[in-house]
């Protein structure tokens, strides 16, 4: 799968966040951007004996090394709990925060947000005999969320009883251990989840649970960066989701690995961009770069 997120750095996020970057001198050294995240968010961020960026790995750290490859800097990451991110951002102790964080308003009022560059949904995790079937079934059961994390907000607005972990891991096991009934968690961590553990299926509830998107935080006295008004003008991110659609049919081409066509093509979204008059694939891995035309390959 690493060789997955690499070929799929995502050269959108690099062209249209290098503005974001180029102001950022907040940490000690002007030619390393320093990235914090929370590295128990797979297949966003995780720790891997060889990973993108170091020892950590995932698409937000192949997204971060095309940025500093793009900027010709350095990237450094400070892995911290999740609850902690933000507070490092004001503090100065990080540039930006990546790591698979949700743009709701309560954030947004205290930092500045990229486009986004990712649409989840929370779904629930499950034993495969449960009867949970929707959100309502778990009224009366024993309910694990992550501390920080979306799914501990929907929970908390539903008025259920929960308890929260510092740790996606730590709460997969307290239910393959049997000591609670049901994760609510982002829905491609599910799939990576579900994946690695027997006995466990996934749960969706659309009516419950609606979609959110991921974005790169940076702080707002980077009064330079004024990534609203920079991007509002570019038009052909909002029209991601029509060459997304196109490629999905080309996506199983680059990865045959990847669980589903609609995660496939959500990733591929993260490597489109289009500079008129055409949208462009840009692959990475650390042997080569091409640039290949959607169009040529749909």
């Amino acid at each position: 799968m690493k060789k997955i997120w690499k070929k799929l750095a995502l050269i959108a996020g690099c062209v249209m966040m290098m503005s974001m970057f180029a102001a950022c001198g907040g940490g000690k050294d002007e030619n390393t951007i320093v990235f914090g995240t929370n590295a128990e968010f797979p297949p966003f961020e995780f720790v891997a004996a060889n990973g993108v960026i170091g020892e950590y790995d995932g698409i937000d750290m192949a997204i971060a090394k095309n940025i500093g490859d793009a900027l010709g800097k350095n990237v450094k990451i400070e892995n911290m709990e999740f609850d902690s991110l933000l507070l490092a951002l004001e503090n100065g102790q990080v540039d930006a925060v990546i790591a698979g964080m949700t743009i709701d308003p309560e954030r947004a009022d205290a930092v500045n947000f990229s486009t986004p560059y990712y649409t989840a949904k929370q779904v629930m995790i499950v034993k495969e005999d449960s009867t949970i079937a929707k959100a309502a079934d778990m009224a009366d059961k024993k309910i694990v969320v992550i501390q920080g994390y979306t799914g501990e907000s929907c929970v908390k607005e539903m008025k259920y009883e929960y308890e929260a972990f510092k740790k996606g891991s730590e709460a997969i096991m307290e239910l393959v251990n049997g000591k609670c009934d049901v994760v609510v968690i982002d829905s491609a961590t599910a799939k990576k989840y579900v994946g690695d553990n027997e006995g466990l299926k996934i749960v969706e509830d659309a009516e419950a649970f609606s979609s959110e998107e991921y974005g790169i935080a940076v702080n707002k006295k980077n009064t330079e960066l004024t990534i609203r008004e920079r991007m509002a003008g570019m038009w052909f991110w909002r029209a991601m989701s029509i060459f997304t659609t196109s490629a999905m049919i080309c996506a199983p081409r680059l990865s045959a690995s990847l669980n589903t066509k609609e995660e496939a093509a959500a990733r591929l979204r993260f490597s489109l961009i289009a500079p008129p008059p055409l949208p462009f694939l840009f692959c990475h891995s650390t042997s080569a770069k091409s640039l290949l035309s959607v169009k040529e390959m749909v």
